[in-house]
């Protein structure tokens, strides 16, 4: 075993899942998710969140910004080749990254369990705020060197 990744999580709660278990605490995937204030069973439901829709960031402050600029430049692309006005198009940026931000932040993530809030609307009725999560997932990240089959016989061949 190769330990690659690890991360650090501080709150007063921190809430393990795992999912797709094969045995106690083997999965194919694992959440931990930080919490200020106690309350287990959400931070759970978060955490099954989390495994299923693998969020990229916490919130817009933590996202990647080169996500973000990319992001834009092919929203803006988009949008010039619509044919629309300068100022138009600016506000379609906008929403069209506010849409971004919900899809790819957990806080702004329609909440599995009950989409018509946000995580973070969830988190606020159940009396905690998430402040930090990790998923890990298995093989994630392996560069696997793929050949293609002609090739593959060729080689063999050649002895």
């Amino acid at each position: 075993m190769t330990l690659r990744r690890m991360a650090t999580l501080e709150g007063n709660t921190v809430v393990s899942y795992v999912h797709n278990a094969a045995a106690d605490g083997m999965g194919k995937i694992g959440v931990l998710v930080a919490l200020s204030g106690d309350n287990e069973a959400f931070g759970r439901q978060v955490a099954m969140h989390v495994a299923a829709i693998n969020p990229a960031s916490l919130s817009e402050d933590d996202i990647d910004p080169e996500l973000v600029e990319r992001e834009k430049a092919v929203l803006t692309e988009q949008a010039r080749e619509s044919g629309k006005p300068e100022n138009i198009i600016e506000n379609m940026i906008k929403g069209r990254m506010k849409k971004f931000f919900s899809e790819v932040t957990l806080l702004n993530q329609a909440f599995v369990i009950n989409p018509d809030l946000t995580v973070a609307a969830a988190a606020k009725e159940a009396g905690v705020e998430v402040t930090g999560f990790a998923r890990v997932e298995v093989g994630e990240g392996i560069e696997k060197v793929e050949e293609d089959f002609a090739a593959e016989v060729a080689k063999a061949a050649q002895g």
